[in-house]
């Protein structure tokens, strides 16, 4: 069945941002048409206008700032240890069999442990403060990155390896210019992950006793039964979930640079 060139000189007048937009923007407009005539109460869910007025006051006041600053310190601190932690383990595990053997077992373990039920823990292990925050989201971050990793150093193709061995390079060399290359794709990948699952473990991290961050600002805008906070600090932690991914995107790009599937496509 045709489609009549009516409709394609129309689709090929609206922009693409427009037509990708379009049921966002249509469940937006019935958002606040319910919210206006009172079917959805502002107490269940503030209106779209209620949330964008309460956003820019937030920016106005420097409330949403100064707390935004101190979750984005705790999700750095916590997934560069991350970082530095799962890529050792993942290097040390997958770079040796003896490695493997003391290393994979117990992280496939704790792997399956549901990491958001050691809170309790981390309370009585580090206190109230600071500690446990960080150490939830260093917890909830490595296990991506080191099973990415390690299966990534696993995947490299064994031809590449006896190349490089027929041009004499040692075992520093094959892993310098030929395994952790090869790894990167996949270390990307669970860094990707791991930045989700940072925020995640953020928003539970904050709280618990927590006295700054968007996590606090949810807490304290649910008993005073404020959803407009509520929903702004969600947009928050999505918006800082997509700028985050679009960087390691950005790294990504600029990283891979070498492979045939990006250079096609620049």
């Amino acid at each position: 069945m045709s489609v009549p060139a009516s409709s394609q000189s129309l689709s090929l007048s609206v922009p693409v941002w427009l037509q990708r937009s379009a049921t966002t923007i249509v469940l937006l407009l019935t958002w606040e048409c319910a919210s206006s005539v009172g079917l959805i109460p502002a107490r269940i869910l503030a209106a779209p206008t209620a949330v964008a007025g309460t956003f820019w006051s937030m920016l106005a006041s420097g409330e949403l700032e100064s707390n935004l600053l101190v979750s984005l310190g705790r999700v750095v601190i916590g997934l560069s240890i991350a970082i530095v932690l799962g890529t050792t383990l993942a290097l040390t595990a997958g770079l040796s069999r003896v490695g493997e053997m003391a290393i994979d077992a117990p992280m496939q373990m704790l792997r399956t442990m549901p990491f958001l039920a050691m809170v309790p823990l981390f309370i009585l292990w580090f206190g109230i403060g600071e500690t446990p925050k960080i150490a939830l989201v260093t917890l909830g971050a490595t296990f991506p990155i080191y099973l990415t990793l390690f299966s990534g150093i696993r995947s490299v193709d064994k031809k590449l390896v006896e190349t490089g061995n027929c041009f004499g390079m040692n075992r520093s060399a094959l892993i310098r210019h030929v395994i952790l290359p090869g790894a990167l794709p996949s270390f990307l990948v669970g860094l990707r992950y791991s930045l989700g699952i940072a925020w995640l473990s953020l928003v539970v991290a904050e709280q618990v006793n927590a006295n700054a961050g968007i996590g606090y600002l949810i807490m304290d805008a649910r008993d005073y039964m404020r959803t407009d906070v509520i929903v702004v600090c969600l947009l928050v932690y999505s918006l800082l979930g997509l700028g985050t991914d679009f960087l390691v995107r950005v790294i990504e790009r600029y990283a891979l640079a070498w492979r045939p599937s990006l250079i096609a496509t620049s």
